[in-house]
């Protein structure tokens, strides 16, 4: 029998903003973080002189909706690569996703994942109530036939549930109307302020040193005040700068990486980075007060996911032949396509109490400097479960 196409696609969006306040989930937010991790390494080493950001939630929220709808080597391989256990996560996963979406965060973290279906198939029950009861997931059907008019109407769920930052995410050649008959979607909209604001009037055009040795000027904020900083290093020697940059509220935090040696290209660091790493980082970072400039940017990208979730054992789902999802429908379908669509907006933002803190907290003598002004990661993590919400390089502002 002829086996069918799905996609499913991935819409993220940062900014900074409002106060957020999460709750403790278990570690099933660095497990699949870890894996949205990988896939960023993958994407970033094809694209070493290039900006590029991911949600590593976003890739497993995805896939934890596929998970219950997958069956015997499919499964298998999306188990071990997600390492969860095999007698199924899903009351895990409800409760991670429970905390990051609870009423008190409505307006910072909104995650919203829907299925749109083909009129007229049939998707299994048990498939359809996992995905509403674990990640309150939406239904509906669309008609494919029609692939321009079902774009749309995606799209708009999308841009909706991104507060209009990604207003397309699928294109109508996507859709084969003889064959598609299922999209699933995820997309997370993060607002965060800083704990302590960056003053606009501080912001100055300044130098930054691209990823591809073109020198650029830029807008870099700029304040004194006390944050979190340490010096970390790889298995093989090289050391970076890991500078903490909390938002209010404290449990969600942004963490730039900055190697040490102007030298050092980002993908020498890169590979180092898992949730193992970033716990490292807490026993490490002590708060220090300096100067700290960092450049204003905007980033956004769209990742093709197959290529990097293949490298990293998760095949079958792609395959005509091999994929079994035969709890999504007993028509045999596949994956045709992965996709991730993401922007971050880092800016001046923050709250009104923090310029207070940012006056108690000047220096009387010439404090130390510290400019992030050659490419550089970052990191947005919760950190009471340690999923990685965002991820990026930023090779040019």
């Amino acid at each position: 029998m002829r086996q069918i196409s799905l996609l499913f696609l991935s819409a993220a969006v940062a900014l900074c903003g409002l106060n957020i306040v999460l709750c403790q989930a278990p570690s099933y937010g660095e497990r699949g973080s870890d894996l949205g991790i990988q896939v960023f390494q993958e994407v970033a080493s094809s694209k070493p002189e290039d900006n590029v950001v991911l949600s590593p939630h976003g890739v497993a929220s995805i896939l934890g909706m596929l998970l219950s709808g997958a069956h015997g080597n499919t499964r298998k391989q999306m188990i071990t690569a997600l390492r969860y256990k095999k007698n199924g996560p899903y009351k895990m996963l409800k409760k991670l996703h429970k905390s990051l979406t609870a009423k008190s965060n409505q307006d910072a973290v909104i995650i919203a994942n829907a299925m749109f279906t083909q009129e007229g198939f049939p998707l299994e029950e048990d498939f359809v109530e996992t995905n509403r009861i674990n990640f309150q997931c939406l239904t509906s059907s669309l008609d494919f036939n029609d692939p321009q008019g079902a774009a749309e109407k995606i799209n708009e769920w999308v841009s909706n549930s991104t507060q209009g930052h990604i207003p397309s995410l699928i294109k109508a050649d996507m859709l084969n109307s003889a064959l598609t008959r299922l999209v699933v979607v995820n997309s997370i909209y993060f607002k965060g302020m800083w704990k302590s604001r960056f003053q606009p009037e501080n912001t100055k055009m300044r130098p930054f040193n691209a990823g591809n040795g073109n020198i650029y000027k830029v807008p870099m904020m700029s304040q004194l005040s006390v944050f979190n900083m340490a010096t970390a290093s790889t298995p093989q020697g090289l050391k970076y700068k890991v500078i903490e940059l909390p938002y209010h509220g404290n449990t969600v935090s942004m963490s730039i990486i900055l190697p040490s040696e102007e030298d050092t290209p980002l993908s020498r660091i890169l590979p180092h980075i898992s949730t193992t790493t970033v716990h490292s980082w807490d026993k490490l970072l002590h708060p220090r007060k300096f100067r700290l400039l960092i450049p204003k940017f905007t980033a956004d990208a769209e990742v093709d996911l197959e290529a990097s979730l293949m490298a990293l054992g998760v095949r079958d789902m792609f395959s005509q032949e091999k994929a079994d999802f035969r709890h999504i429908s007993s028509e045999p379908v596949y994956v045709s396509k992965a996709l991730q669509k993401a922007k971050v907006i880092v800016n001046e933002d923050g709250t009104k109490a923090s310029a207070a803190t940012t006056a108690i907290l000047m220096a009387r003598s010439s404090p130390p400097w510290v400019t992030v002004d050659r490419p550089f990661l970052f990191l947005i993590r919760h950190k009471p479960t340690g999923t990685i919400l965002f991820m990026g390089q930023i090779n040019q502002p």
